[in-house]
């Protein structure tokens, strides 16, 4: 399809900018938004030179504040982000700042007595947690899998295989198949007991972790193509698309170990609203998912896979039709299926920063699976991107906003980085959407 032709079409409910505005335009913008508009603010400024890894906490205005204790996804995400600017701009400064984060995965976060990366530690890298988890080790190697990348260092690669094989060994239910979430120090799993909050996630499988792990499954078999990953790999892709994903579209949130579903749809709206953590519709995750499966599959060699297309869209529009803010654009950030309601309810409005730019992504690379599809994935698209603009790009001090400030205004003075939130959804989005208009201008 044309996406430069299409993207001409005119907005008359948007602002002169979405009027005259065409992708070349918007890709010029994406590309200010990428590097001037998010790397620069957090390279070099974010790198502890003090005790290693990168700093986790800053004020709205990036003024470092706090005790800066470091968590695994974030320091993950932080190596990868940085090692894929260096394969991006082909600038080796952030080879060294990839190294810099490896460094201290590998020395500070890696437990040296029982294996896997501890979840949490304190600036020096002292653990403040023996918790491990699974969701965090998957980070792990994600980050590891691009540093090798943009490195050639194999000791990334290696710490990344063993991270792999830590996780075969502890996390890996062989029977039921996926992977056990929250483990001990020792790797042995965390059972759920009587004793455990009902509104508590503990001993449960979740989508989440399923979700990211099957992405860094993928990541490591673009790097190593060992028959033990591919099959890992196939068996999340599997899992994700024919359980996790529901027959209306969403994802389930939790389920037992066996795979039952967490559900409070038959229960009153006390006790969901009291369980809303754990049960609801997440519209962020279905887009990204629908995304992450796309990756996994094609990166099988299975290019068209009729089956996982046909069900990340269907996850694609259903939060479409239900989660979607026709009005100004984004995506709201909770609903629920209540049963004696049509529909989705939407139970939050917020629209978090992370959602709207795995929305950027999956809808212009909607846009140009569907080009003639009712919903208008191209519009929706560029709808997005003026969203984005408009309501989470902090223009005065860079970086995004934790939310949308059509909702939540008072966002705008909030923690511009914390240990949830650096790089790694927003980079990732612009640089897809940028490489995607790009192969587009040569056809």
């Amino acid at each position: 399809m044309k996406l430069k032709l299409l993207a001409l079409i005119l907005f008359t409910s948007f602002s002169s900018f979405a009027q005259t505005t065409n992708l070349d335009t918007i890709q010029s913008q994406m590309r200010y938004a990428a590097k001037q508009g998010l790397l620069d603010k957090y390279y070099p400024r974010n790198i502890d030179t003090l005790d290693g890894g990168y700093l986790s906490t800053f004020s709205y205005d990036f003024k470092p504040v706090g005790a800066q204790d470091k968590m695994i996804v974030t320091q993950a995400r932080n190596t990868w982000s940085t090692a894929k600017a260096a394969l991006f701009y082909h600038d080796t400064s952030y080879i060294s700042m990839s190294r810099h984060g490896f460094y201290f995965l590998r020395d500070k976060m890696w437990d040296k007595q029982y294996g896997g990366f501890y979840n949490l530690v304190a600036r020096d890298g002292t653990p403040k947690s023996i918790m491990k988890e699974a969701y965090g080790n998957a980070f792990a190697i994600y980050g590891l899998c691009a540093y090798y990348e943009c490195s050639g260092d194999t000791a990334g690669l290696n710490l990344a295989k063993r991270t792999f094989r830590w996780l075969e060994k502890y996390s890996h239910d062989p029977i039921y198949k996926g992977y056990y979430q929250y483990l001990n120090r020792d790797g042995s799993h965390v059972i759920r007991t009587a004793d455990i909050k009902s509104t508590s996630d503990i001993g449960y499988k979740d989508q989440n972790s399923s979700i990211h792990i099957l992405e860094a499954l993928t990541e490591l078999y673009k790097v190593w193509k060992d028959p033990l990953v591919k099959e890992r790999l196939q068996e999340m892709l599997l899992l994700i698309r024919d359980k996790i994903v529901t027959p209306q579209g969403y994802l389930q949130m939790f389920f037992t170990y066996d795979w039952k579903p967490i559900s409070y749809r038959d229960s009153s709206d006390a006790v969901i609203k009291k369980h809303h953590y754990i049960d609801y519709v997440s519209f962020g995750h279905d887009v990204e998912t629908a995304y992450l499966m796309k990756d996994a599959t094609e990166t099988l060699g299975n290019m068209h896979d009729a089956k996982t297309l046909s069900i990340g869209k269907k996850m694609v529009d259903q939060a479409l039709r239900y989660g979607w803010d026709d009005s100004l654009g984004g995506f709201y950030d909770e609903g629920y299926y209540f049963k004696d309601k049509p529909g989705v309810t939407i139970t939050d409005k917020s629209k978090n920063w992370w959602s709207q730019a795995e929305a950027l992504n999956t809808l212009l690379m909607f846009s140009d699976m569907y080009p003639n599809d009712p919903l208008l994935y191209l519009q929706k698209s560029l709808k997005q991107w003026q969203y984005v603009q408009t309501y989470l790009i902090d223009h005065q001090y860079g970086g995004w906003y934790e939310e949308g400030l059509d909702n939540q205004p008072w966002r705008k003075t909030a923690l511009k980085a914390q240990i949830w939130k650096c790089t790694y959804h927003n980079f990732r989005a612009l640089m897809n959407c940028i490489n995607r208009i790009e192969e587009d201008k040569k056809k």
